[in-house]
C-alpha cells in the first residue's frame, strides 16, 4: 500500500479559458480483466496480468480531492481518466492548486516492470497526475506500457516516509536522503529497496555525469562499464551536443533497450558464445544509454513520433557500430566454432554478414512477408517486431542514409542545433524533416517516405563499355528524387564509390565513370537504404558472367546472398510408408530465410521399397500489395509422384490460388480465400478393378478461414465445398480452444458434413468417422492405406475426429462435436459425439471418450480411449490396436507458434 498526499499547481497555458482538469488515474489499468493493458498484454502472449488473483493486481484505495478547501466529487475511482469540474473558470496564465489524498494498491512487479516484487518497489505511472496540460485533450487516455511521455517539462518535489533500512532512488535530482527534486523532462520514476544499487560517476575534462543503476552489477560488468562508458557518453556527445547530469537506468529499461541479437546461444546443456563478455557490455549499453538520454534531452510525442528518438538510437549505434565493429560478423565469433575438427556455420553465408547489416536484414525480413507498417504508424498498433525493424532500424537507417550523403557532420550539427533550440519544448520531428530538406533537397523525399509502406527499388539494368569508360544504366522504381550510391569493386578488392541522382519524374539514369578494372559493380551496398529488393543491384564486369548474377549451389538454407542466384540443394531421407519404405533424393529450392515473391522446390527421390524413381516438385509467385486488402495473392502449380500402397503409385497435379488478406501485426486474426484443381490418377489392383474404383478423378475446392490464434480464446472457423463429376460436398469447421487457468485449456471443436449430391462408386470420397479417406493425397498419413499396425493407428483431426475405431464412413450428412479439457499437467481426457446418417440407413448417434497424454502439445500426442459407443474398451483384448497418436512434422507450425506475439 502507497498512501499519497499531493498538491498539484496546474497552470493554463493556453489562450483558451477552462473549466475542467484533466487527470490520470492509469493504476486502474491494473485493476481488473478487460483493461487495455490486459488486452496488448494478451497480444504479446502474456497472461500473467489476466490471471492475477486480487491481491496481485493494482488499484486505487480511497481518494480525496479538494480544490481552494472545497472537495471535488469523483464519481468512479477505477476510471483511468478522471475529468475535475472546477469552481470558477480558470483563465489563460491563472494557475489553480489541488490537493489530493489517496491510497494505492501497488500491482505485481512482473506485469510491467513497475509495482512490488521481493527485492524492490518500482514506481512509474501510479500517481495521479495532469494529462500533458493539454486543454483540447478531452478524450480518454488508457495506459499501455509503451513508456510514453505524459508529464514532461514539469517540476517535482517529492519526499518518501520509508521504513528503516529502505532507501530511494529515482531520475529526479536527490535533495537529501529519500527526497528529490527538479525539472524533468521526462516522467519521474522511483526505486525503494533494502539495497543501495551501484552508480558510475564519469567525471572528464568536459563531461560530469552520474549513470546510476535500479539493479545489481556483476562486478566483471561493473569494472566493463567503468570503462565503456566515458567512451559512449563522449561519443553520444559529440553527435548531439548534450549530456544529463544523472542518468537512471531501470531493470525494465535495460531490458528493452539492449542490443538484440548478441545473446549467447543455449542449447540443452551447451552454451555457445557470440561475443566476449566486454563486447556485449559494450553493445548493449551503449543503446541503453544513447536511448536514456534521447529521452531525458528531447520531448516528443511517442504515439505519433516513437520513430523519431528510436531512429537516432538506431543512427548513432551505426555510428559507433562503423567506427569500433566495423568488420565484426553478425554472429561473432560462433563461426569459428568447431564440431569434431569443422566449423559447419562457416557454409553459411550467415557466417559472413556484417554486424551492422542488422538494422537493413530486419527490415528486408518483415517486408518480405508484407507485414511491415509505414514509419509513422501510431506506436500502440506497432507488432513488437517492427517496433524495433520499423521504428527503430529503418529510421535510423534513412538518417544514416542522409548523413553519408549530405555528411556526416552536417547532420549531426543540425541534430545538435535541433535538440539545443527545442529545450524543454514538445517538438514535432517533422520540423527537423523540414530543416533537413532545407540542408539538402535530396532529402525532401522523407517527409512523404515516412507516411507509406514503401517499396522503393533500385536496379542495375546493364553496362556497356565504351573505351575507358563505364556507362551503366540504373533504374528506380519510384519518382522520388532519392539518390542511389554505386560502388565499383576490382578483383584485389579495391572500391570506388559514386552517387547516382535522379531529377523529378525520372526513372531510368545511365551514369558513366572510369572504366579502371572494375570487376563488379553494385547499388546499394551493406542495405544501406531500405530497400524492398536487394538482389537486383548485382552485375559483374568481367568473366563467363559479365552483365549478370552468378549462379551459387548451397547445402543449408541460409540468410539469402543477393549477390547471387543461389540454388538450395539439401539431401532428403525419409521414411514415406511401408510401401516407398525409405525415400532417398536431393531437394532443389530458391527459398532463403527470407520468403520470395517466385520459388521452386523440386525433390526427385529413390524409392527403396519399389526401386523406382518418385519425387514431387511446385512453383509458385506471389503478389504482395504494400497498401491493399490483399496481405498476399499467390498462384501455385505442384505435381507429385509416390506410393499409396504395395506396387500401387499415384500421380497427382495441382493448380491452385490463394489470398490472404490484410492483417494488423498485432493482431492474431488471419482471413484466406482459397482455390484449387487437382488431377488425380492411381494405379488400381485387380480386386480394386473388381469394385470398380477410381483411377482417374478430378477434384475442385474452394474455401474461406478464419483463424484467430489469441491467448484465452483461440477461435477458428472454416467453410468449403468440394466437387467433382459424382459427388458435390459442404463441410463447416469451427474450433475454440479456452484457456480458463495458466497453461490449463478446454477445447471445443464442431464439424458438420452434408453431401449436396453423391452418386460415387464406392466410399472413397466419403467423411470418415475415426479415420479419413486420403484421396487427395494431403494429410502426410504415415501410412496411406494401412488398415493395421502403428502406422493405421495415426490420428488426424479432420471429419468426424472420433478417437475410438468406429467402423463405417459417411456418404450424406455427418455432424460431431470434439471436446477435450487439461485435468493434470499433460494429462487432458476427451469426449466426442456425433450424429450421421447415410443413404437408406437409420440416422445413428456415437459417442466415445478417454485421456489424451500431451507429449509435445500440439504435434506429438497420444490417445488412450476408455468408453464408446462400443462399450468399454481397456477391457478389449486388442486394446493396444485402439490407442491412437498424433504426429505431426510441420516445421511451419513450429515456427509460426514461435513468432507469435512478435508480428
Amino acid at each position: 500500500m502507497l498512501n499519497v498526499n499531493e498538491e498539484i499547481t496546474y497552470y493554463n497555458n493556453s489562450a483558451k479559458d477552462l473549466n475542467t482538469v484533466k487527470l490520470l488515474n492509469w493504476i486502474s489499468a491494473y485493476n481488473r480483466r478487460r483493461t487495455s493493458l490486459v488486452y496488448r498484454k494478451l497480444e504479446d502472449r502474456n497472461t500473467d496480468l489476466h490471471f492475477a488473483k486480487k491481491n496481485e493486481l493494482g488499484k486505487l484505495v480511497s481518494l480525496n480531492i479538494k480544490s481552494s478547501d472545497q472537495e471535488i466529487l469523483v464519481n468512479n475511482i477505477s476510471d483511468e481518466n478522471f475529468f475535475l469540474p472546477l469552481k470558477e473558470i480558470l483563465k489563460p496564465g491563472e494557475k489553480v492548486k489541488l490537493q489530493l489524498q489517496y491510497q494505492i494498491q501497488l500491482p505485481d512487479k512482473r506485469f510491467t516492470g513497475y509495482g512490488t516484487s521481493d527485492k524492490n518497489i518500482a514506481l512509474k505511472y501510479f500517481f495521479i497526475v495532469p494529462d500533458r496540460f493539454d486543454p483540447d485533450n478531452i478524450s480518454k487516455r488508457n495506459y499501455h506500457d509503451i513508456e510514453e511521455s505524459v508529464s514532461f517539462n514539469t517540476f517535482w518535489t517529492v519526499n518518501f516516509d520509508l521504513p528503516v533500512n529502505y532507501f530511494a532512488e529515482s531520475n529526479l535530482l536527490q535533495t537529501q536522503m529519500n527526497s528529490f527534486s527538479g525539472y524533468l523532462d521526462s516522467d519521474p520514476e522511483f526505486l525503494i529497496s533494502p539495497n543501495e544499487y551501484p552508480s558510475i560517476n564519469v567525471n572528464t575534462d568536459d563531461i560530469n555525469t552520474e549513470v546510476k543503476f535500479g539493479y545489481n552489477l556483476k562486478p566483471e560488468e561493473k569494472q566493463n562499464l567503468e570503462f565503456y562508458l566515458p567512451l559512449h557518453l563522449k561519443f553520444i556527445k559529440e553527435k548531439i551536443g548534450v549530456l544529463p547530469k544523472r542518468i537512471f537506468i531501470s531493470e525494465k529499461f535495460r531490458n528493452k533497450e539492449d542490443f538484440f541479437g548478441n545473446n549467447d546461444i543455449t542449447f540443452l546443456k551447451f552454451r555457445f558464445q557470440l561475443f566476449t563478455p566486454a563486447e556485449n557490455t559494450d553493445l548493449d549499453y551503449f543503446g541503453i544509454v544513447a536511448k536514456k538520454i534521447l529521452d531525458e534531452s528531447i520531448i516528443t510525442d511517442k504515439q505519433n513520433y516513437h520513430w523519431f528518438k528510436s531512429g537516432l538510437k538506431s543512427y548513432l549505434e551505426i555510428q559507433y557500430l562503423k567506427k569500433f565493429y566495423a568488420d565484426t560478423k553478425l554472429l561473432g565469433t560462433l563461426p569459428e566454432t568447431k564440431i569434431f575438427g569443422v566449423k559447419p556455420l562457416k557454409l553459411f553465408h550467415a557466417s559472413n554478414v556484417k554486424l551492422i547489416e542488422r538494422y537493413g536484414l530486419a527490415y528486408q525480413y518483415i517486408m518480405s512477408q508484407n507485414l511491415d507498417q509505414k514509419i509513422d504508424e501510431k506506436y500502440t498498433v506497432l507488432s513488437n517486431f517492427n517496433d524495433m525493424a520499423i521504428s527503430n532500424f529503418e529510421t535510423g537507417t534513412l538518417f544514416n542514409y542522409s548523413a553519408d550523403k549530405m555528411g556526416y557532420e552536417n547532420f549531426d550539427s543540425l541534430i545538435q542545433n535541433f535538440i539545443a533550440k527545442n529545450t524543454d519544448k514538445q517538438v514535432n520531428p517533422k520540423d527537423f524533416l523540414k530543416e533537413l530538406a532545407e540542408k539538402d533537397k535530396r532529402t525532401s523525399y522523407l517527409s512523404e517516405f515516412l507516411q507509406h509502406k514503401n517499396r522503393v527499388n533500385f536496379k542495375l539494368k546493364r553496362f556497356r563499355k565504351e573505351g575507358d569508360s563505364l556507362n551503366i544504366k540504373v533504374e528506380k522504381n519510384t519518382l522520388a528524387n532519392i539518390p542511389v550510391k554505386l560502388q565499383t569493386t576490382s578483383k584485389n578488392g579495391e572500391t570506388t564509390e559514386y552517387w547516382v541522382e535522379t531529377e523529378g519524374n525520372e526513372k531510368i539514369k545511365t551514369i558513366t565513370i572510369p572504366a579502371l578494372d572494375t570487376y563488379k559493380i553494385t547499388l546499394n551496398d551493406d542495405y544501406i537504404f531500405p530497400e524492398s529488393n536487394y538482389r537486383d543491384n548485382f552485375l559483374y564486369a568481367k568473366g563467363f558472367f559479365s552483365n549478370t548474377k552468378k549462379i551459387k549451389l548451397k547445402l543449408i538454407k541460409d540468410i539469402p546472398n543477393p549477390e547471387f542466384n543461389e540454388i538450395y540443394i539439401s539431401p532428403r531421407v525419409r521414411f514415406n510408408n511401408t510401401y516407398d519404405k525409405f525415400l532417398i533424393g536431393f531437394n532443389f529450392k530458391n527459398q532463403s530465410f527470407f520468403d520470395q515473391k517466385f520459388l521452386y522446390s523440386f525433390t526427385p527421390t529413390y524409392s527403396t521399397g519399389t526401386g523406382q524413381l518418385t519425387g514431387s516438385g511446385a512453383l509458385a509467385y506471389s503478389f504482395l500489395p504494400a497498401e491493399s486488402i490483399i496481405r498476399s495473392l499467390t498462384f501455385g502449380a505442384s505435381g507429385s509422384y509416390f506410393h499409396y500402397d504395395y506396387d500401387l503409385a499415384y500421380r497427382k497435379a495441382s493448380l491452385s490460388a490463394n489470398l490472404n488478406f490484410r492483417k494488423n501485426p498485432r493482431s492474431t486474426v488471419s482471413r484466406s480465400l482459397g482455390f484449387s484443381y487437382s488431377f488425380f490418377e492411381r494405379d488400381l489392383s485387380p480386386a480394386m478393378i473388381a469394385r470398380n474404383d477410381y483411377d482417374r478423378y478430378n477434384l475442385w475446392t474452394a474455401g474461406y478461414g478464419y483463424n484467430d490464434s489469441q491467448s484465452i480464446h483461440e477461435k477458428g472457423l472454416g467453410v468449403s465445398t468440394q466437387w467433382m463429376e459424382d459427388f458435390h460436398k459442404v463441410t463447416a469447421e469451427g474450433f475454440y480452444r479456452w484457456e480458463f487457468a495458466p497453461r490449463q485449456k478446454l477445447s471445443v471443436r464442431l464439424f458438420a458434413g452434408y453431401f449436396a449430391k453423391n452418386n460415387t462408386r464406392n466410399n472413397t470420397f466419403n467423411y470418415g468417422i475415426s479415420r479419413v479417406s486420403d484421396y487427395s493425397f494431403s494429410y502426410n498419413l504415415l501410412g496411406q492405406s494401412a488398415t493395421s499396425g502403428i502406422l493405421s493407428q495415426q490420428f488426424i483431426l479432420a471429419d468426424g475426429g472420433f478417437k475410438s475405431f468406429i467402423p463405417g464412413s459417411v456418404n450424406k450428412w455427418i455432424t460431431s462435436v470434439n471436446v477435450d479439457t487439461s485435468v493434470w499437467k499433460i494429462f487432458h481426457v476427451y469426449a466426442d459425439a456425433g450424429v450421421y446418417d447415410n443413404k437408406n440407413q437409420p440416422t445413428k448417434f456415437i459417442w466415445d471418450s478417454g485421456v489424451k497424454v500431451r507429449i509435445i502439445p500440439d504435434f506429438l500426442e497420444i490417445y488412450l480411449p476408455v468408453q464408446s459407443s462400443l462399450g468399454f474398451e481397456p477391457a478389449f483384448k486388442d486394446y493396444g490396436r485402439r490407442i491412437r497418436y498424433t504426429l505431426i512434422l510441420n516445421l511451419n507450425s513450429i515456427i509460426n507458434a514461435a513468432r507469435r506475439g512478435w508480428y
